[in-house]
């Protein structure tokens, strides 16, 4: 891409020369913002610099939950920027559910600082900015309205997400600082996640770790790849039985890359069953469960919280002849939080 000088913003729509005036000193929820780097700089540093009305603290949120792009691309707090580089940042209005929720969302676990939940596949975890479909977000604001309103960001609660596709357990803040909290043990890779996989294939070995860099597809931008020019992704996996040209797999990814577990899975011959994007085609949804998390609480020590199996994916096992191999997945151990030692 090429960079936009001040001033010149080439094919970028016109309308964002009036946002980067250093007059902006007000956002109002709901707008989107846009300067040119000026100079080098983290991106969280830069934004919180160039628009004056936002923290450092609320910059730093705002860029976690995926509301500043560069180049048009979200990135990370430590993300560099160069000068002339476009800064996009948008300014969430609070979440507002506009009905009632046809449905509740099983909890698995709960305290004053946090709440684990078995989210069922078919429910995004969040949608876009305007976004109306039933969300997890959504089910968080009509359960704790309250709680939602502490959050100056339209995820209240968020902090890590399942695809839409994907069952299992996911984790949600019940205060901005214990989402703060989580965020940061989930960007320095404190928390142990495991998953399991229903794959057409076997894989080449029975215990392996997959380490390929991930990055956009090059000739399509909607999906993820195994590319030299990606970032560095780490994914073991432990092969617990085949049968009926299927395996089942429990997974472990070690980074936390977009898609990762079925970019991975694809890459070594064994892609996630009934994936569309990444696999063959079939009927279902990609049959991947998000099993189990071991994550620090904010309270102190650690939560350990699994989620038990869903019945498409079960029956999926049966049908390939891998009951007996997933049947203790079915009924995981009660979740427990583990309290410090000294």
């Amino acid at each position: 891409m090429a960079r936009v000088q001040r001033g010149r913003l080439g094919h970028y729509h016109r309308g964002y020369a009036a946002l980067m005036d250093d007059a902006v000193r007000t956002l109002r929820p709901g707008e989107r913002h846009a300067f040119v780097a000026p100079r080098r700089g983290r991106v969280d540093s830069l934004v919180a610099r160039e628009l004056p009305a936002l923290s450092r603290s609320r910059a730093q949120r705002l860029v976690a939950e995926g509301h500043v792009r560069v180049g048009g691309l979200p990135v990370e707090k430590s993300r560099i920027v160069e000068p002339g580089e476009l800064v996009e940042v948008f300014v969430p209005a609070r979440h507002v559910c506009p009905e009632p929720l046809p449905f509740d969302l099983p909890v698995l676990y709960e305290d004053d600082a946090l709440v684990a939940i078995d989210k069922p596949a078919g429910i995004a975890t969040h949608g876009a900015p305007g976004d109306l479909r039933p969300s997890v977000v959504w089910w968080f604001v009509q359960r704790y309205p309250k709680l939602a309103e502490t959050f100056d960001a339209d995820r209240p609660g968020i902090v890590h997400r399942l695809d839409k596709g994907t069952s299992g357990v996911l984790l949600l803040a019940k205060t901005p600082a214990a989402q703060m909290f989580l965020n940061r043990a989930f960007e320095q890779r404190r928390v142990e996640k495991e998953y399991l996989a229903l794959c057409d294939g076997v894989p080449p070995r029975e215990r392996a770790v997959i380490d390929a860099p991930i990055g956009r597809h090059p000739g399509d931008r909607t999906r993820m790849a195994v590319t030299i020019r990606g970032r560095e992704a780490r994914t073991e996996y432990v092969l617990l039985g085949a049968a009926g040209g299927r395996s089942l797999l429990l997974v472990r990814p070690l980074t936390g890359r977009t898609h990762q577990i079925r970019v991975h899975l694809a890459a070594i011959g064994a892609p996630v069953a009934d994936d569309h994007v990444y696999g063959r085609r079939g009927e279902g949804r990609p049959l991947l469960h998000a099993y189990r998390l071991v994550v620090p609480h904010p309270f102190g020590g650690t939560l350990d919280v699994a989620a038990p199996l869903p019945d498409d994916f079960w029956g999926a096992a049966l049908d390939a002849g891998l009951g007996d191999v997933a049947r203790p997945f079915r009924q995981p151990p009660p979740p427990r939080r583990i309290e410090e030692t000294t």
